[in-house]
């Protein structure tokens, strides 16, 4: 350990960080035990709208995101129906 180290502390790594706090979230969010839609799930949908209508013009209809268990692992599904394109 360096002395800049006990002196300032030692910095996480920002990786590092949101790893712990992703954690934490899922640890919540199994804790609850609800088997209904996560609340992360609607800010998810409006949060991609956002950046998908930068692109392509999209409604919150074309988005669907549905949250489900298989083989004791959490499976998130998203389907993005997209406008079909234009021949020229």
């Amino acid at each position: 350990m360096s002395l800049m180290e006990l002196l300032f502390g030692k910095k996480d790594k920002t990786a590092t960080v949101a790893r712990d706090r992703l954690q934490i979230i899922i640890a919540q969010e199994r804790a609850q035990g609800s088997a209904s839609t996560p609340d992360y799930l609607p800010t998810l949908r409006k949060e991609l709208l956002e950046v998908l209508s930068k692109y392509v013009k999209v409604s919150l209809d074309d988005i669907r995101i549905s949250q489900e268990k298989q083989d004791g692992m959490d499976v998130l599904e998203l389907n993005i129906t997209l406008p079909e394109s234009k021949k020229v």
